[in-house]
């Protein structure tokens, strides 16, 4: 997988709505951990592999990372380490059982910003987030580009060839996500969780439908109606830039 064509512009963020990817595969952990964020009313979005968790991570939506570091497929210091590689700075909280020194030195080192170690109480948890997201991030560059397609992150406006693309919620969503990893294929179910926060009941045809009214729309803004293109058993990506 190669590095995301760009990432979203940082800003600083308050302790509540922030959008947190938890990278946990035991569902005795990531299910009252998502639920008690939720409450707190963050958008939190839940992947239980490595591979996946790599996936969503460098789509670069995301205010934090509560990544754990035995996953299946790759683990989390891996993960780290290959975000980090590709220049990405959204900040990465670990939560593991190992409890030793080293261990922690081994995930500092791989780029985490903190790590806290099970069982861990929700509200501190919860404190150490809101102390990520006010960390400072790098600026990162104000647009994306992919052919003639353009994403101005600042005021969340999609354009062809100059003429801005009207989309709903979910569209720009799905469209973003495409955007920041070109090159990645997404399948149904990854897109539908990056949707969720925007349509609770999408499913893969509900999916199908807003890739078929992106096409449409960027088509009518002049561009070639495969932009986004269909990956037989295997999900979408955007189609190469021209």
């Amino acid at each position: 997988m190669g590095p995301p064509a760009g990432r979203r512009a940082a800003r600083p963020r308050t302790h509540a709505g922030v959008r947190i990817l938890i990278v946990e595969d035991d569902q005795r952990i990531h299910r009252p951990l998502a639920e008690h964020l939720r409450r707190q009313h963050h958008a939190v979005d839940v992947v239980e592999d490595g591979l996946n968790g790599y996936a969503f991570a460098g789509a670069g939506v995301h205010d934090v990372i509560l990544l754990d570091i035995m996953l299946p497929g790759i683990d989390g210091m891996e993960v780290c380490r290959r975000l980090r590689s590709d220049n990405a700075t959204t900040p990465i909280l670990m939560i593991t059982s190992r409890e030793s020194t080293g261990d922690k030195v081994s995930a500092l080192d791989a780029g985490a910003d903190d790590y806290v170690v099970k069982p861990f109480d929700l509200s501190e948890l919860s404190a150490r987030i809101r102390a990520l997201c006010r960390r400072p991030r790098e600026s990162q560059p104000p647009v994306l580009s992919h052919g003639d397609l353009r994403l101005h992150p600042g005021n969340r406006v999609f354009t062809y060839s100059g003429l801005p693309i009207a989309l709903t919620p979910t569209e720009y969503a799905i469209l973003e996500m495409l955007m920041r990893s070109p090159t990645q294929i997404f399948s149904s179910s990854m897109l539908r969780d990056k949707v969720a926060g925007f349509d609770s009941v999408a499913g893969q045809e509900t999916i199908k439908t807003h890739i078929t009214n992106v096409r449409r729309k960027i088509q009518a803004a002049g561009g070639p109606r495969d932009t986004i293109v269909s990956v037989y058993g295997a999900g979408y990506r955007l189609a190469d830039a021209g």
